[in-house]
């Protein structure tokens, strides 16, 4: 029996309407409104602007990470979902993308990351895990 840690979807997306992904204000609400809706845990980002056109940005999150690289002049983004912890997240992040963006086409792989082995007869897992009373403040 096998778990997967994490999922990894990569979109190249054309035909995106070039004033949606042009300005990093526009890319950096983009992520953070797909952040939200997907319930994930933001936990820092980075954003540039590109002369003449195009932005890039990243948000780093406790599940992984998301990210978009865009060519507005080519109609162009590159968007990287890769989250730890449940499938639907990831995909939920990337529904939001393509619902804001509306490409004409998408190319999409989507890899399982992480693939380990669970072992079923193993009941007591050892964890390293010292116990705390915390006192009231």
């Amino acid at each position: 029996m096998e778990k997967t840690l994490g999922l990894h979807i990569l979109a190249d997306l054309y035909g995106v309407d070039f004033d949606k992904i042009d300005h990093v204000e526009d890319v950096k609400e983009l992520l953070e409104n797909a952040v939200k809706y997907a319930n994930l845990s933001k936990l820092s980002s980075h954003f540039h602007q590109f002369y003449p056109h195009g932005a890039t940005g990243i948000i780093l999150l406790e599940e992984s990470h998301i990210s978009i690289h865009t060519w507005p002049e080519h109609g162009y983004a590159a968007i990287d979902v890769y989250t730890c912890g449940g499938k639907e997240k990831t995909f939920k992040a990337m529904e939001y993308i393509l619902k804001v963006l509306k490409p004409k086409r998408v190319d999409e792989k989507v890899a399982e990351r992480g693939v380990v082995p669970v072992d079923i007869n193993k009941v007591n897992i050892e964890t390293n895990i010292e116990k705390v009373k915390l006192e009231t403040v």
